[in-house]
């Protein structure tokens, strides 16, 4: 298993910041970026090789591998996004479907959240797909949220859902065993094939809808937040030092 790391966005709303440098890379705690807790979080859980989807500004990761690799002891493979400015992150994960052939926990580049995270998801796995959820978190209109069976399949994740319909926030992290890499790689291009906005949420929507297994592991009460604008930054600030 690996760990990949999805950070090909652009970050826009964090602007100057994001001017020359992916989201990933905007500092959170001195000059420790959202893509050092990504690395650090990996290689705590033991993950050692990593894969990370760039594509926007992504010389700057580039430039930052070898000090990475050695502050972090992982090796680092890089999967290059030539859409990231133009189509949502359905592909950019699609386009790393020979990395996460060999099973990967993922995390979104955006997420500033403790290594415990990880180590629940690894202490969970099983299903096909496992899902990091918050189902302590009062829920808004912009939360990716989740609705399941009782029995613990997915049967909704979207932005686009009542809140009080929820049962908590996908907070972007999740293990994809390789022995569903296969078919979620054609739910994802059939995702961004029908639209290429459409988010890698969408094509676990997909991989559901077509009888794939796609679960839940609840965080419990953790502080989290996924970084995209000013106001989330100052909170990630806020919670990256502590860690």
């Amino acid at each position: 298993m690996i760990g990949l790391v999805l950070a090909a966005g652009a970050g826009r709303r964090l602007r100057p910041y994001t001017d020359t440098l992916p989201k990933a890379l905007v500092p959170v705690d001195g000059d420790t970026t959202i893509m050092d807790i990504s690395l650090r979080n990996l290689a705590a859980a033991g993950l050692n090789d990593v894969t990370i989807v760039v594509g926007y500004c992504a010389t700057a990761v580039e430039e930052r591998v070898p000090a990475f690799q050695e502050k972090y002891g992982v090796k680092i493979s890089l999967v290059h996004n030539d859409k990231a400015e133009e189509w949502n992150n359905a592909y950019s994960l699609w386009l790393a479907r020979d990395h996460f052939a060999q099973g990967a926990l993922m995390v979104n580049g955006d997420t500033v959240h403790p290594v415990s995270i990880e180590r629940t998801l690894l202490e969970n796995r099983g299903p096909s797909i496992l899902l990091a959820v918050d189902t302590l978190k009062k829920l808004g209109d912009e939360e990716m949220k989740t609705v399941f069976r009782e029995d613990g399949q997915l049967t909704k994740i979207t932005k686009l859902m009542e809140p009080d319909e929820a049962h908590g926030e996908y907070i972007g992290a999740n293990i994809i065993e390789a022995s569903a890499a296969s078919a979620l790689a054609d739910a994802l291009q059939a995702t961004f094939e029908r639209d290429p906005d459409l988010y890698y949420e969408d094509g676990f929507q997909e991989f559901a809808n077509r009888g794939g297994e796609v679960r839940f592991a609840p965080i419990g009460e953790v502080d989290w937040v996924e970084v995209d604008n000013h106001d989330d930054l100052t909170k990630a600030r806020g919670i990256a030092c502590r860690y």
